[in-house]
């Protein structure tokens, strides 16, 4: 059954809001003198000069993760694929030369113009083969084909970008743990 709720009588004065009208009018006008008088408390920044700071865990763009030779981790498990809402992760497995490894991704795209960036597909990743923490989350270009990032777009990370405390992004070439990485994988003791 419904709830019955009784509205308020209004005034005549509340009812035309010539008074609701002045106070939004004396609120704008108070906010206007502030800025204008001490510009220093302007709540503006200088955008396309001074790029804002990113957090490391904010869900940016993605990338996905190498090992120690420089090959994506990902495995073509179709785990993040399944897991996203949008339908934007398009992967064409094959098998893998390594005998370790069944198969691996031939392509893998993501259509960052259907993403809604969840992060399901971080979360539903077994092997911690693709990452959302970039801090790439201003996204611009002049058409549809470059918002949508290829398996060479998705590997193009430098390891100096992120902290040495990141040891899985250290183990890619170019990182601090690489050396010992690539020693334990190729020994085969990493797989």
């Amino acid at each position: 059954m419904a709830k019955v709720v009784a509205r308020p009588d209004l005034t005549i004065w509340e009812q035309i809001y010539f008074v609701e009208i002045v106070k939004g009018l004396i609120a704008t006008g108070k906010h206007a003198v502030r800025s204008l008088v001490d510009p220093g408390n302007f709540p503006t920044k200088a955008y396309p000069e001074v790029p804002a700071e990113v957090p490391r865990d904010y869900r940016s763009r993605h990338r996905l993760m190498k090992r120690p030779d420089g090959t994506p981790r990902c495995v073509a498990c179709y785990m993040c694929s399944t897991a996203c809402p949008a339908r934007c992760i398009n992967i064409i497995a094959e098998e893998a030369p390594d005998k370790h490894i069944e198969k691996r991704p031939a392509r893998f795209e993501i259509d960052l113009l259907l993403c809604v960036f969840c992060g399901y597909c971080v979360e539903a990743c077994p092997c911690d083969a693709i990452r959302m923490d970039t801090k790439i989350a201003v996204l611009a270009a002049d058409n549809r084909k470059s918002f949508v990032i290829d398996k060479g777009g998705l590997l193009d990370w430098n390891p100096a970008d992120y902290p040495a405390g990141d040891t899985r992004s250290q183990e890619a070439p170019g990182g601090l743990r690489n050396a010992e990485a690539l020693a334990a994988f190729t020994s085969g003791e990493h797989h």
